[in-house]
């Protein structure tokens, strides 16, 4: 309010002597202050009193009895700074303060007009040079005394003197610096609120109300609890309600945050990784690599196995080397006895004729000389042997009447040179009859092969090498091949297998090596008679001339004497079909010289069964 503003003469005055709050200067009538705020007006019993001669007014002094503040001795401050009591109790404060709150309004120190602008502050009063810390009481004011407050005299009674204060006071009026009185009235104090956060508009105080002040009676001691000494009270912070704004940019700066955090992780992740796999690149990983695999096992197999068959068979199988005469062949043959004889197809070692050249190489890699033993074109069989060899180990012979079509065989040989070359196969057929050779066009070097079929690969190179039963034991000597193109031949061209495979029986490749380590010559069993090789019917039939002039049916021989005649046409030997005449030479030389046979043949419609013993006749 006006707290140490000198009074202004002329001011309206309140009935009971008391002051008046006056509207604000400029929408006020003549008489207001200047600066636009509320005046105090003089006591109606000392309206015409003059200012203080210390600058302070009536308003500034010591309240005396009536309806301004309630306990007498209270003053007001007019800094907005926290006054010091100067007496043991205090009424309450001037300037719209109400009693009846403990925690006083919030001071800001700048008064609010009536319609809610800040008035202008008021002129701090000009203290006297003494430090007393209260105002100085106004010309003929009764100086309040230590302890309880007296009343001060009644309307128009004339006040006694009173005593100079020991000391002058506080000239900034700020208690309580410089020790006050024993006469100094208490000041009024309001407890300030608490101070609004950051951001928070301070909300005005109530516009003071032009009508006159009322008294009230307080209802509780404000100084009851006072301290001037105590440390001043720090109200706690309040935090603002956060705006919704401000609430979308925190979230947005923290999603972006976020993903500018993992495109960094994964920036790093990667060039990390790719710096991590180049030097597993360059140093072939982090440890060696180690696969898992089994362990060394025992190299025996099952001797009935085709690994157990081959590593029995491989040290006596060998591989022919031949070469004179302009050509060069390769071939595959196996060992027959320790005396060093090998068998082998005749068209393996034919292109060394009569001083070409046989190197022999053994399993172990050894290799040796070999000279030709015998040899038979019609049976497509040879005998070689080295010399100066020892150690050999024969291979078993079986017997080839007891196999059976389906049986599993094994076949070893070089094909292509690719020597100790292991296939497997079965038994496709028995008693195939086939013709190879004949390259010579006389017939002298078509051989006749009641032979075995089967689907093992055969290939170039595996010509006289053997064909194992399921015990290791030699049924066949691998012979011939039917090719892609249909031709049969001893080398079957260069077409490769195609799983026809031809193989000598052993049975007749046995008797056969046998007169060739003996004679050097194998014999043929004969019937005596000349075939028709150009009849188209159905079974063999026999000539009408011979073919060097002679007879047809060789006089004296086994078909003469079992009553054969030209012309007749032989279908069964031994009751099995014949179809053509290289079928029944097959039949006959699959048999030994002497053996005993039965012939069905056709004479002029009729069928006839005739039996004849086999003769014998030197080979080539």
């Amino acid at each position: 309010m006006n707290e140490g503003k000198p009074g202004t003469p002329g001011a309206s005055e309140g009935p009971d002597g008391d002051f008046e709050l006056a509207r604000p200067i400029g929408t006020a009538p003549p008489g207001t202050g200047p600066d636009g705020d509320y005046e105090l007006r003089r006591p109606l019993d000392a309206a015409a009193a003059p200012p203080s001669t210390d600058g302070t007014s009536g308003a500034g002094a010591a309240a005396g009895p009536g309806r301004l503040g309630g306990t007498p001795g209270a003053v007001a401050s007019g800094t907005g700074a926290e006054p010091t009591p100067a007496g043991p109790a205090a009424g309450p404060a001037i300037g719209g303060a109400r009693p009846a709150d403990t925690g006083a309004e919030h001071i800001t120190g700048v008064e609010t007009a009536e319609h809610g602008a800040p008035a202008a502050p008021a002129p701090r009063a000009e203290p006297p040079a003494s430090g007393h810390s209260g105002p100085a009481p106004a010309p003929g004011a009764e100086a309040p005394a230590s302890g309880p407050t007296r009343p001060a005299p009644a309307h128009g009674a004339h006040a006694p003197a009173q005593p100079r204060p020991l000391h002058d006071p506080d000239p900034y009026s700020t208690p309580p610096y410089g020790e006050p009185g024993p006469w100094a009235p208490a000041p009024p104090v309001q407890h300030p609120a608490a101070t609004p956060a950051h951001g928070v508009a301070v909300g005005a105080p109530e516009a003071v109300s032009a009508a006159p002040v009322a008294q009230e009676a307080p209802a509780a001691d404000p100084w009851a609890r006072y301290d001037p000494w105590a440390a001043p009270a720090v109200a706690p912070l309040q935090q603002a309600d956060p705006v919704e704004e401000d609430v979308k940019r925190r979230r947005g700066r923290r999603r972006r945050t976020l993903i500018g955090g993992a495109l960094i992780i994964a920036l790093v992740s990667g060039v990390a990784g790719g710096v991590v796999g180049v030097q597993l690149e360059r140093s072939g990983g982090i440890g060696a690599v180690e696969l898992p695999q089994a362990g060394v096992e025992a190299p025996d197999r099952d001797p009935d196995s085709v690994a157990g068959i081959a590593a029995q068979a491989l040290p006596s199988v060998v591989t022919l080397h031949v070469s004179g005469g302009g050509r060069a062949g390769t071939g595959t043959g196996f060992v027959l006895d320790d005396r060093g004889h090998i068998l082998t197809n005749d068209h393996v070692v034919e292109p060394a004729g009569e001083n070409g050249d046989i190197t022999v190489t053994f399993h172990s890699g050894d290799t040796a000389e070999a000279n030709v033993v015998g040899r038979d074109s019609g049976y497509d069989l040879a005998v070689v042997r080295v010399k100066g060899v020892r150690g050999l180990t024969p291979l078993p012979l079986g017997n080839s009447d007891n196999v059976q079509v389906g049986d599993p065989v094994v076949a070893i040989g070089a094909p292509f040179d690719l020597a100790g070359t292991v296939t497997s196969g079965i038994i496709s057929a028995r008693e195939r009859p086939i013709t190879a050779g004949g390259e010579k066009g006389d017939g002298s070097d078509v051989s006749y092969v009641d032979a075995l079929q089967t689907d093992a690969p055969i290939n170039p190179g595996n010509s006289g090498g053997p064909l194992l039963d399921g015990k290791g034991r030699v049924i066949g000597i691998n012979s011939a091949i039917r090719s892609a193109d249909g031709g049969l031949d001893p080398e079957g061209g260069q077409s490769g297998s195609i799983g026809l495979g031809f193989a000598i029986p052993i049975n007749q490749g046995k008797r056969v090596a046998e007169e060739l380590i003996e004679t050097g010559k194998a014999t043929h069993p004969v019937i005596g008679i000349t075939l028709d090789m150009e009849y188209s019917g159905d079974g063999a039939r026999v000539a009408a001339e011979g073919g060097d002039g002679g007879p047809p049916v060789s006089t004296g021989g086994p078909g003469a004497k079992a009553g054969i005649r030209p012309g007749d046409v032989i279908t069964e030997v031994d009751g099995r079909p014949v179809h053509s005449g290289e079928e029944l030479i097959v039949k006959t030389r699959a048999h030994r010289p002497g053996d005993r046979l039965e012939l069905t043949l056709e004479r002029d419609g009729e069928e006839r069964t005739v039996s004849l013993v086999l003769g014998s006749s030197g080979g080539g």
